[in-house]
């Protein structure tokens, strides 16, 4: 059941992953632009009719000033907190006919203005927007008319467009107030190309939810590849377990086997030890019918256990020449071999034998050693020895 709830968890997290992996893509409009440096460029307007914000304010024909190519330029900074501020130059010139201080314009006259501007990014308050970017000024400056100048304070508002991260349009208005008494009153308007540079940059409100999204859906892929691998490493666990379980078993079977051959071999050891060796008179290969017998029970034992296989072993005593002896050790192993295989039937694949002479005396009647006959007769003998069983 934990796999199948695994399983159908997973494939859900695919098909979420899947279908909004385009959505969940941080992408340049999740970031702002929170500060940089902006380069304008355009047009400006002044409207000197003493009192600029009276009846006259639109009245373009009778009271804008304006030339027919760009007309001033700015430089600003602008800081994360939403300030700025912002150095304009710009020139215009008032034309005859225009109504000036109030009263008609009879001479041309030029116009030239240097303003220093502090500005609020109204987005700090109303949330970001992105493209579109209010603000409020205020500032001071200093404007000549006809060679007469002036002080101003200034205060007034605008909004950048922005078409990417570099490029937007300008547009503001600013109301300038001589601060010398009796100095007129003027508005000038201004729109125009900026261009940001020195750009930094943070994730908006949007990109900081999208970004959220991501982490906490990173977080869930992540559980899931944890979940999975914790099942995997678990199944690799169960599986070397039940390898480890599997090896001991047959290990346990193995020596089961090996333990129940050992105990076969010593159970046949010593039934063979118990019957006996076959022993020889001296200098003789002939089997006595004791022995005979002995061999006859040999023969029911090997017929009861068609595997078991013998190695039959004949010896000499020491008295006599050792070639001799090695002779005659090998003709007892012979009427050995025969009894068993032409009188009692026993496969001869079953039987193999060696002569050994005087070489492997069972105790320390040597050439050098006196012994009696009954000490020398246990060294005439065959013996057996289990191959296989």
């Amino acid at each position: 059941m934990k796999t199948y709830a695994f399983a159908i968890t997973f494939l859900c997290a695919i098909s979420f992953n899947l279908s909004g992996a385009q959505e969940l893509q941080l992408t340049a409009k999740d970031s702002v632009v929170t500060s940089s440096w902006v380069l304008g460029l355009g047009y400006n307007i002044v409207d000197d009719s003493a009192t600029p914000f009276s009846k006259d304010f639109l009245n373009i024909k009778d009271t804008w000033n304006a030339l027919p190519y760009p007309s001033s330029i700015s430089i600003g900074r602008f800081f994360k907190n939403g300030l700025g501020i912002k150095a304009i130059g710009s020139y215009n010139k008032y034309d005859i006919g225009k109504k000036v201080d109030g009263a008609i314009n009879t001479v041309e006259r030029d116009y030239y203005a240097i303003d220093g501007m502090i500005s609020y990014d109204l987005n700090k308050i109303i949330g970001e927007t992105g493209w579109f970017d209010p603000f409020l000024q205020v500032g001071a400056g200093y404007s000549d008319i006809g060679s007469v100048g002036r002080t101003t304070g200034n205060a007034g508002f605008g909004i950048n467009t922005w078409f990417n991260d570099r490029w937007g349009l300008n547009f503001n208005t600013m109301g300038k107030w001589g601060i010398k008494e009796g100095s007129t009153k003027q508005i000038q308007h201004s729109a125009g190309v900026v261009y940001r540079f020195g750009i930094e940059k943070e994730l908006s409100k949007k990109g900081l939810e999208k970004l959220a999204l991501i982490e906490e859906n990173q977080r869930v892929s992540d559980s899931i590849a944890a979940a999975k691998k914790a099942e995997e490493e678990a199944r690799l666990m169960a599986e070397r377990l039940a390898q480890e379980k599997e090896k001991a078993r047959l290990a346990a079977e193995v020596q089961a086997r090996k333990d129940a051959e050992n105990r076969r071999r010593t159970e046949l050891e010593n039934k063979i030890k118990d019957l006996g060796n076959v022993y020889f008179s001296l200098n003789s290969s002939y089997l006595s019918k004791p022995y005979m017998e002995l061999l006859d029970k040999l023969t029911i034992l090997m017929e009861e256990n068609p595997s078991l296989t013998l190695k039959v072993g004949s010896h000499a005593d020491s008295r006599g020449a050792e070639k001799y002896n090695q002779w005659l050790s090998e003709k007892r192993v012979k009427q050995t071999l025969d009894y068993l295989i032409a009188k009692k039937g026993i496969d001869a694949s079953r039987l193999t034998g060696d002569g050994y002479g005087e070489t492997q005396l069972v105790n320390d009647c040597d050439n050098n050693t006196y012994c009696p006959e009954s000490k020398h007769k246990l060294n005439r003998r065959s013996e057996f020895e289990v191959l296989a069983f």
